[in-house]
Order: structure tokens, then sequence, then C-alpha cells
């Protein structure tokens, strides 16, 4: 007679495919959307999903690594808001951001500051170009419309 042959049982498989759900924080942000289940339990956002914030900080968009990152929208208690490309949870690439009086930069950001070629539209409608660094545009020029 041959030896009984042990069968494994096997193990469930984990799989990184997202999943949509609902969750609370502690804090009482809010997210929803999808998310991966890391191996120790973690969930972690991932894919589509809206998070609001306690303090009314609403973000609706791409996420990776639990991370804002690809394209998303952010609105701010102030009325200010940011729609754009965002990379590991700063705005980076091109966005517009719009101050809560209107005024508005369109153009490209890294690591959440104005960098590089842009227009600043100002709250009389008045279009500037030229190129942002940080906070300054050395060579700001006033757009004629035609």
């Amino acid at each position: 007679m041959s030896p009984a042959k042990k069968q494994k049982e096997k193990e469930p498989e984990l799989t990184n495919e997202p999943k949509s759900g609902c969750y609370i924080f502690p804090n009482g942000d809010r997210y929803e959307g999808q998310y991966i289940q890391l191996p120790d339990n973690v969930l972690e956002r991932d894919g589509n999903g809206s998070h609001t914030s306690f303090d009314g900080t609403m973000y609706e968009g791409t996420w990776s690594k639990d991370k804002m990152h690809g394209y998303g929208k952010i609105r701010f208690p102030s009325g200010a808001f940011y729609e754009g490309h965002f990379q590991e949870n700063k705005f980076h690439g091109a966005g517009t951001y719009c101050w809560p009086n209107g005024s508005f930069f369109r153009g490209t950001f890294i690591e959440n500051k104005m960098e590089g070629a842009g227009e600043f539209t100002d709250t009389e409608g008045q279009v500037w170009c030229g190129n942002f660094w940080k906070r300054v545009a050395p060579d700001l020029r006033f757009k004629i419309n035609n």
C-alpha cells in the first residue's frame, strides 16, 4: 500500500484588484470609492474615489497607493479649488487653481507651485501670461484679446 498523501489546504489568494466601498475615518473623514486590501488587512485608496474631510475639503479623482495621484479636483472650504494632475498628494502637471475671488491660474504646477508657462486671469477678466517660478513671474505680459 502506498502512504496516504497529505493534502495541503489552499491559502486564500490576496489580489490587488480594486474593490468599491465606503469608509468613515475615526476623525469623521469619509472616503467612497475604489480601494485595495493589503496583506496586513490595511485598506488603501486606489482607483477612482472621493474623500471629504471633516473640515469640508473635498477631493474627487484618482488615487494610487493611498495618495491623490492622477487627475482630480479638490475643493477647499474657502471656495478655492484646483483641478488637474496630482502626484503623491501634490498639484503636479497641468492644472487650474481658482481663488475664491474668481481669479485663476492655468498652467504647470510642480510640487504645489506654479512653475513654467501659464496664464493668470484677474478678477476683471484681464489675462496675464508668462513664466511663473514659485511665487514670482518676472516676464509677466498683459495679453490683449482681439
